[in-house]
């Protein structure tokens, strides 16, 4: 230790009270800023951390204060949206109790690492002791007397540790901050702690517990892969950036805009990318993909250059590998992550997404690069065309009906202002949010749907609020996503956390009715319908649900509306009020935005006596035959 510079003394602490210490004492440090990397820790205590991680947090937790939720997996979701909204820059700890307890926040685990979100779980496990015989909650397996239900965590994690004594902190807690800190490698990190070791005493080294920074490294291009990417974009007639999440992350949106204008590169967005250029750009063509708006979509298929910036290019954006459609299309690939870069044979450019573009824009500037001012004519036609179907057919009313939710997207739309969030997951809304939301400067549109987590909205729409003090937080969900967890309104009466949360409720899960529809022809099981007697289905009247009462028991105020300026008012009532609000909006159950134009593979029974599906069947085998071949 003296002979690299450091101290000799120790601190004598727990486990525990090592781990709170070291947490307290975490930065991340971008551009020269610094902020802490884990500024709080949510946890839910039983017989597993009560008296380990419980204990160490009284007396050690003032630097690490302690939040309460409701549910484990939801603790996790409001860390990743925490993460999220911080640019992946900062998270949150998530703590529970051995068995059950750490088991609920697997999904939650699962929902950070597919979509890249740092979150730092702390699951209590077994006696690592053992002399206590199998403890309450163990898991006892036939062949492997090391193994516990936190292995579970394993294919979840980027990173999994089980401290089996107290000194091993020494060497986890490091390796897991590198890993948080770490753009290509990030996601949930794991460091299982068992019940006992956790009150186990070791002598740490004081320096341990120093300030330490974490520099998040904005990794440069390679030059020789930018004169690459030059020859292939100036043979190009019709370029298009598909961005991605990581032009978020990155910071890179000023650069993405100026880029894309100054070279005339049209720019579709995938579900994380949303809002990676303003929408009020003339090169912003919104969602791209399965979930992405018609314009998008064609102009995508046309391609002949494809700039995937930050993207993991998943089936929604690639269409099931059907939309790129022009025979001569190459990829560039930016990316800090390789594995992402290469994708579809791309010329792989592994940088940070800001220092590429940058990179790009001035190689592109010396090369002579110009916009092609047909393809710019093309660009301002097919935007204004969507915007028109917009105009009359989706924000406008229907007669006869009751709202559709995008007309309910377009109210909400014109009523957020600069400084507003809006956060969507699962079902319908990212689909709508994605194909009609602006996000217009000193706005932000929260997507999550690696996963397509339901439940996801509420808990990180509150890790949102953390990190947003001004602005209003709505929360856009459907009626089966508030069934699923709606408990975190208690967590944000308690931590004073406001949130505005919009239920649509269309009686069920509408969205996976007409998918149903479309690939088995029959509705079944999807909506919120009594069970009837001559066909023990449900196939009954509609349940009656009580959500605003729901809500208002839970902390919130609460309304019920049906007409447009009923919802108005509410927004407009809910935007002065300090507690947490739900608006209930009564919404068409089966009127749906116009589609994108573009496939996704969702296989139809290929064995039926239906004849429904046997023609489907049909429909769905022509479908495939526009399937590309891989890229590589």
């Amino acid at each position: 230790m003296a002979a690299r510079g450091r101290s000799t003394q120790s601190i004598r602490l727990t486990m525990a009270q090592a781990l709170v210490k070291y947490l307290s004492n975490q930065y991340s440090e971008r551009d020269g800023t610094q902020q802490r990397l884990i500024p709080a820790i949510f946890g839910i205590f039983g017989h597993g951390n009560v008296s380990g991680l419980g204990q160490a947090l009284y007396e050690y937790g003032q630097g690490l204060p302690y939040y309460q939720p409701c549910n484990e997996q939801s603790m996790v979701h409001t860390a990743s949206g925490f993460a999220k909204a911080n640019h992946r820059l900062a998270t949150l700890a998530c703590a529970a109790s051995i068995g059950p307890g750490s088991t609920n926040m697997i999904t939650g685990a699962a929902v950070a690492t597919v979509n890249r979100l740092p979150v730092l779980l702390l699951p209590a496990d077994y006696y690592a002791t053992r002399h206590q015989g199998p403890v309450l909650q163990q898991l006892e397996h036939p062949i492997s007397s090391d193994a516990s239900v936190n292995d579970c965590f394993r294919p979840v994690s980027r990173f999994f540790d089980r401290i089996s004594r107290p000194e091993q902190l020494l060497t986890a807690l490091p390796e897991a901050m590198r890993v948080l800190t770490d753009p290509a490698e990030t996601g949930a990190v794991t460091v299982a702690l068992p019940q006992d070791v956790q009150a186990h005493a070791y002598d740490y080294p004081a320096h341990f517990f120093e300030k330490r920074a974490w520099v998040i490294e904005r990794r440069p291009p390679i030059a020789s892969r930018i004169g690459e990417a030059m020859a292939l974009l100036k043979r190009a007639k019709r370029p298009m950036i598909i961005a991605g999440g990581g032009v978020l992350y990155s910071q890179a949106r000023q650069e993405l805009q100026a880029f894309s204008e100054e070279f005339g590169i049209p720019v579709g967005e995938t579900l994380a990318g949303k809002g990676a250029v303003s929408g009020d750009s003339p090169m912003c063509l919104g969602g791209f993909g399965v979930t992405g708006n018609p314009a998008a979509g064609k102009m995508g298929s046309q391609a002949d250059l494809v700039i995937g910036v930050g993207t993991r290019l998943t089936d929604f954006s690639t269409g099931s590998q059907s939309v790129f459609n022009h025979p001569d299309v190459k990829f560039i690939g930016i990316n800090v992550c390789s594995h992402d870069a290469f994708k579809e044979g791309a010329l792989p450019i592994i940088a940070d997404a800001r220092e590429a573009l940058r990179a790009l824009s001035r190689a592109a500037g010396k090369a002579g690069v110009k916009a092609h001012s047909g393809y710019l004519a093309e660009i301002k036609k097919v935007k204004e065309d969507w915007a028109k179907v917009l105009a009359k057919k989706v924000f406008h009313p229907t007669p006869g009906e009751i709202m559709s939710q995008g007309e309910v997207i377009g109210i909400l739309n014109e009523a957020a202002e600069v400084g507003d969030s809006v956060v969507v997951a699962a079902g319908s809304p990212p689909a709508d949010f994605h194909k009609l939301w602006n996000v217009g400067a000193g706005k932000s549109c929260l997507i999550e749907f690696g996963f397509s987590c339901m439940a996801w909205e509420i808990p990180a729409g509150l890790g949102v609020r953390m990190n947003q003090p001004n602005g209003e937080v709505f929360v856009f969900i459907g009626d089966g996503t508030y069934l699923m967890n709606p408990t975190e309104l208690v967590t944000a009466a308690q931590e004073n956390l406001k949130i505005t949360v919009i239920v649509s409720e269309n009686h069920g899960f509408q969205c996976i009715r007409d998918l149903q529809l479309a690939r088995s022809g029959h509705s079944f099981g999807n909506e919120f319908r009594l069970r009837t007697p001559q066909t023990h289905r449900l196939e009954g009247e509609f349940v009656r649900i009580d959500f605003a009462g729901n809500a208002e028991s839970l902390g919130a105020r609460a309304w019920h509306v049906t007409r447009p300026e009923e919802f108005r008012t509410a927004l407009r009532e809910a935007r002065e009020e300090t507690c947490a609000c739900v608006i209930v909006v009564e919404t068409e159950k089966y009127h749906f935005p116009p589609g994108s134009g573009v496939w996704w593979d969702v296989a139809v029974a290929e064995a039926s006596h239906d004849p429904v599906t046997k023609k489907l069947r049909k429909i769905y085998e022509s479908g495939r035959a526009k399937l590309q071949k891989f890229h590589y």
